[in-house]
């Protein structure tokens, strides 16, 4: 009985150890919430201050992976918003201070007295997603406005919820426990959604209507007399030979036109990128960028904003 009762608290013991350290070492059990939006289709759910494998991320009010930020800034402040999907947000693999946004910031601070800039992302959001930021929350004042894309963007869906609290990637609530969270995220597959779920109503153009998207964000901010840059990353495997496949290929090229055509001020990472060796150091994985890759699209965008405001 006795040795039955060392055996239970020890693995009781061990229980509550594991727990511990999954949530002080990695920050398992306070995953990044999200919430359903009607028009935005999801965003990170506002007001959360979590570690990730020791990385900070603080989401404000609005919903941003920035500070808490007052609606519009001082006189003395140029404030620039930076829209954009996972790669801007940098998620969990990213400090806080070492975000697109956190880094433009300190490189432009030589430019005004006080630089603030804002980071309105989520991952997977294209660009009708930012569309509907925009429309909700506005520009909060912003000098310049930064829309980051990659080619993927390009083909990305119609705003939809359908994700939080469904897909182990946009959970809605916190696991009652951290070795849950584990369990769920890494080593159980992933719970698959029904047809009816998933079958959204989409413009058959999907390229064209995420162009649209584009067109009308740079027609809002024009009228708004607002800069608007936009910056596209390209995909690793699109580095190199063969280059990007023959349907980005095409999408590319209409991005191309619209921009042609409307003006709008563009950064196209793809002849910068490939002029890295090896390019490997700019990317963690097949879409997201390193430090260094966001170190390079950083000073690009720092430089374009600094002409433009002079």
């Amino acid at each position: 009985m006795k040795l039955a009762l060392v055996v239970l608290f020890a693995i009781a013991g061990l229980a509550i150890a594991i727990e511990i350290g999954l949530r002080v070492v990695f920050g398992f059990g306070k995953p990044p919430l999200y919430v359903a939006d009607d028009t935005i289709g999801y965003r990170l759910a506002p007001n959360q201050h979590t570690r990730r494998f020791g990385n900070r991320i603080d989401i404000n009010r609005y919903s941003m992976r920035s500070e808490e930020v007052e609606p519009m800034p001082t006189p003395d402040t140029l404030r620039v918003l930076l829209l954009g999907d996972s790669i801007a947000n940098g998620g969990w693999w990213t400090d806080r201070d070492e975000t697109i946004s956190a880094r433009l910031q300190r490189r432009l601070a030589p430019v005004a007295p006080r630089v603030e800039v804002l980071n309105a992302s989520a991952n997977s959001w294209g660009p009708r997603n930012e569309r509907a930021y925009l429309e909700k929350f506005g520009t909060f004042g912003a000098r310049a406005v930064v829309l980051s894309i990659n080619t993927d963007d390009l083909f990305a869906s119609a705003p939809s919820s359908v994700k939080v609290g469904r897909d182990r990637s946009y959970p809605d609530r916190y696991p009652r426990l951290a070795w849950i969270e584990v369990l769920s995220r890494y080593l159980l597959p992933q719970p698959e959604f029904s047809e009816l779920e998933t079958r959204l109503p989409e413009d058959k153009d999907i390229v064209g209507a995420n162009l649209r998207a584009i067109a009308q964000i740079h027609d809002r901010l024009l009228a708004e007399n607002v800069i608007f840059l936009l910056a596209m990353t390209p995909l690793k495997r699109e580095l190199g030979e063969p280059g990007p496949r023959d349907y980005e290929l095409k999408a590319r090229q209409r991005l191309l036109e619209l921009t042609q055509r409307d003006r709008i001020q563009y950064i196209d990472f793809l002849s910068s990128f490939n002029r890295v060796e090896p390019v490997e150091t700019l990317y963690r994985d097949h879409i997201h960028l390193s430090p260094a890759g966001n170190e390079l699209v950083t000073e690009a965008i720092a430089q374009k904003i600094e002409i433009e405001i002079e």
